[in-house]
C-alpha cells in the first residue's frame, strides 16, 4: 500500500526535528567540555548529526531527516596535570577537545534555522485560514 503524500507541515516538522537535534548535539558538547579523563581513548568526542534528504515522489516535496549522530574527529587535548587523581603514569590528563565559540555558533545557526521554520509554517496556516475565509 502506497503512504499519504507529505505535506507541507509535515516537511516543516521534520526540519525542526532535525535541527532540535542538532541543537542538543551542540549543547551536549558544551556541557562536556573541559571534561578530562585519563587516556586519549576515554576522552569525550564532540557529536556533530548528519543530515540526508529525503524526497516524496508523490508530493514532490523534499524533507530532511537526522541520518545518524557520530562523533567527530576532533583529537583530545593532552595537559600535563600530575596531581589530578585521572592523571596517567606520566602526569597527564586528557581533555574534550571543544571548541566552545563554534559549538554556541552551531546552537544559533541551529536556532535560526528552527525560527525560519516556524515562520514558514505560521505563512502557510495564515494562508490556508485566509483561503478558507475567501470562499
Amino acid at each position: 500500500m502506497l503512504s499519504d503524500p507529505i505535506n507541507l507541515f509535515q516537511v516543516v516538522q521534520r526540519g525542526m526535528s532535525a535541527q532540535m537535534v542538532r541543537m542538543n548535539a551542540a549543547a551536549s558538547n558544551i556541557a562536556n567540555s573541559g571534561t578530562v579523563s585519563g587516556s586519549e581513548a576515554e576522552a569525550y568526542r564532540p557529536v556533530r548529526t548528519v543530515f540526508q534528504q529525503e524526497l516524496d515522489e508523490a508530493s514532490g516535496l523534499s524533507s530532511v531527516r537526522v541520518s545518524e549522530v557520530r562523533q567527530s574527529d576532533v583529537a583530545a587535548i593532552r595537559r600535563h596535570d600530575p596531581d589530578h587523581p585521572l592523571a596517567d603514569e606520566n602526569g597527564d590528563v586528557w581533555e574534550a577537545g571543544i571548541d566552545e565559540s563554534a559549538e554556541m555558533v552551531e546552537i544559533m545557526e541551529s536556532a535560526r534555522q528552527y525560527q525560519n521554520l516556524v515562520e514558514a509554517m505560521q505563512t502557510a496556516k495564515q494562508l490556508m485560514l485566509d483561503t478558507i475565509r475567501s470562499k
